[in-house]
């Protein structure tokens, strides 16, 4: 159980630790459109660049949080039925969708690495009139799916210990600062 438990915290304090990282990329995002809305409507000289870095920085930060979100429980659940199920009921019906969650993730790595792969090797640009390199924004994908899957397996090996009654809930689940749910 000890495995078990280090590598569940070790995943989750991993994306933990590059959520909080990466998040600091709105405030980049928030002067990039601040300093263009200045320099368009106080100075009237328009950047070619600052919209564009903005959505580069956007699709990175919004892949990267996956992870992140998922060791928060903050994805989107429907919970009609879940919450009036017991705990053990929960961890089962989690074991099920996840099976769901990991078939969407080997497609997405599969198709992630390979979107990426061609990308590195033609280092594409976006083709505008700036024409920023995007083959690191391709690049993020595949390893925002990979830290995703590795917290889904975490969550996935801790639902099972729950629902084969190996382990408590709270002995599989870290908690994280700033985690409301207890």
């Amino acid at each position: 159980m000890r495995v078990l438990s280090s590598f569940i915290n070790g995943v989750t304090r991993l994306n933990d630790f590059l959520g909080r990282w990466f998040s600091y990329l709105i405030l980049v995002i928030f002067a990039l459109l601040i300093l263009e809305v200045g320099l368009r409507y106080i100075m009237g000289a328009p950047t070619v660049w600052t919209n564009e870095l903005s959505q580069l920085l956007f699709g990175v930060y919004a892949v990267m949080s996956g992870g992140y979100v998922m060791a928060h429980r903050g994805h989107v659940n429907v919970d009609l039925l879940y919450s009036h199920l017991s705990v053990r009921a929960q961890a089962w019906l989690d074991v099920f969708t996840s099976v769901l969650m990991f078939i969407f993730l080997f497609a997405l790595l599969y198709f992630g690495i390979s979107m990426a792969m061609e990308s590195i090797q033609s280092l594409e640009t976006s083709y505008s009139a700036w024409n920023p390199p995007i083959w690191p924004v391709k690049a993020a994908l595949p390893i925002a799916t990979a830290l995703l899957t590795l917290q889904c397996l975490a969550k996935l090996l801790g639902d099972l210990a729950v629902a084969l009654n190996l382990a408590k809930p709270e002995d599989v689940r870290l908690e994280l600062e700033g985690d409301n749910e207890h």
